[in-house]
């Protein structure tokens, strides 16, 4: 897929696709950007409200954000404040053809960005940075950013695909493939939709907060009976806050896959939280418990 990287110097915009930030965390996530050397735009809408108030306000004002920020020439990258709910809503509401003419840029977000991450590879072709956003804790608390999360989002920015650490393996192997995924919820939903999601030849990322196993198993079993698992080649699986003991469903739903599983890597919803391209190549090495960028020639290439 085609991607593009940051430098000092570029535009980012922060635009609000799902629920509304906090403005205290989105003040103190735009100034640890602005202390990357990066310039900082803030979408028009973003700190709007209405009605259904775990939108950050009406559908049409958030995708013409999210849209405008795409297109603009002078913005690198665009970066959702936070998730929520919400991001699902606008993908029939995006101008396609003009956001794909608009060309690579980066977009980073995570749990409901999940279906921006799996639209934006479907329609436009580019890969984009499952990782922390700006109006969040763990970058914009009042302690500062969480170290290893900063230091991680930081090498992605550049271009890096650092290698990430699980700590348990469910079934043994290595694979090599494009990155896919993000929160299992979201992935369900968009099954049966024009962005249901495929793991056909790729490695699957997966990750979720506040789900009962019962949950899980539901959601897993959803995407294996829609045919999103055919042809994996392996499973990355991530955090699972609030999830009580999930290992037990993970291993009977996905071992029968006979794919390499590797578990506990800190990205999701966890801390810290590792950042992870999505739509660009990576090795599960169950051997080292590692999920990290493509080998070449005995060495890792990011």
């Amino acid at each position: 897929m085609q991607q593009a990287d940051l430098r000092p110097g570029d535009t980012v915009a922060i635009v609000a696709p799902s629920g509304p930030p906090s403005a205290t965390l989105l003040r103190q996530g735009v100034a640890r950007l602005e202390g990357l050397g990066l310039k900082v735009v803030v979408g028009a809408h973003v700190l709007d409200r209405q009605e259904l108030d775990y939108l950050a306000g009406a559908d049409a004002e958030r995708a013409a954000d999210l849209q405008s920020a795409w297109c603009d020439p002078a913005v690198k990258a665009v970066f959702c404040c936070r998730g929520g709910y919400g991001a699902g809503r606008l993908l029939d509401l995006l101008d396609w053809d003009a956001m794909r003419a608009a060309g690579p840029k980066v977009l980073l977000g995570s749990s409901d960005i999940t279906a921006l991450h799996n639209a934006f590879a479907i329609e436009l072709g580019v890969s984009t940075l499952h990782g922390p956003m700006p109006a969040c804790e763990l970058l914009g608390g009042e302690n500062g950013p969480e170290p290893l999360t900063w230091a991680s989002l930081q090498a992605a920015l550049s271009g890096a695909q650092e290698s990430v650490y699980g700590d348990r393996v469910l079934v043994p192997g290595r694979a090599e493939g494009e990155l896919s995924g993000g929160n299992l919820s979201l992935l369900a939903s968009m099954c049966g939709t024009r962005w249901q999601p495929s793991f056909e030849g790729r490695l699957a990322f997966l990750e979720d907060v506040g789900e009962e196993p019962y949950r899980i198993d539901r959601m897993l079993t959803q995407l294996l009976q829609a045919g999103v698992f055919d042809g994996v080649r392996g499973i990355a699986l991530g955090s699972w806050v609030e999830c009580g003991d999930p290992y037990p469903v993970l291993r009977d739903r996905l071992a029968p896959l006979g794919v390499p599983v590797l578990a506990g890597l800190p990205a999701g919803h966890g801390s810290p939280q590792m950042s992870l391209w999505l739509g660009r190549l990576g090795v599960i090495d169950t051997e080292s418990c590692s999920l990290s960028g493509p080998e070449r020639d005995g060495e890792q290439a990011t």
